[in-house]
């Protein structure tokens, strides 16, 4: 089972792409809670170049609620990770696959949350 749901931008530029990806979040109901910059951090920590890779925390408040309510602990596993990525001819989006996530929890009813935010999810890197 993939643990993510990707798509790649061809030719695309890495800000422009990043703009999308916030918008298509955005639509979809989900606000970006974190971001780390991992070029500039691998750059700052170990003074390593690499091409530009970013992460962004992503989060639907209701969906994350839910999940809450269903399984406290949960949170450990949360936000939903989208990264943004350059690589050779364009950029990659890639979103977490809440349902590979969250078979290590034996909760159905969480499951099926799961599979509504991969849906969430999947129409937002379509929409890129």
């Amino acid at each position: 089972m993939d643990y993510t749901i990707n798509r790649l931008i061809i030719g695309a530029d890495f800000d422009v792409v990043d703009a999308r990806t916030r918008a298509a979040l955005s639509e979809n109901g989900f606000g970006v809670l974190t971001e780390i910059d991992v070029k500039a951090t691998m750059k700052k920590k170990l003074d390593v170049d690499i091409p530009a890779y970013r992460i962004l925390g992503a989060c639907n408040p209701k969906m994350a609620m839910e999940a809450i309510g269903m399984e406290p602990r949960v949170g450990a596993m949360l936000p939903c990770n989208v990264i943004l990525r350059e690589v050779e001819g364009g950029v990659e989006v890639s979103a977490i696959d809440p349902v590979a996530s969250m078979q290590a929890i034996d909760n159905p009813a969480l499951h099926a949350v799961a599979g509504q935010v991969r849906d969430l999810l999947a129409k937002v890197v379509a929409a890129i």
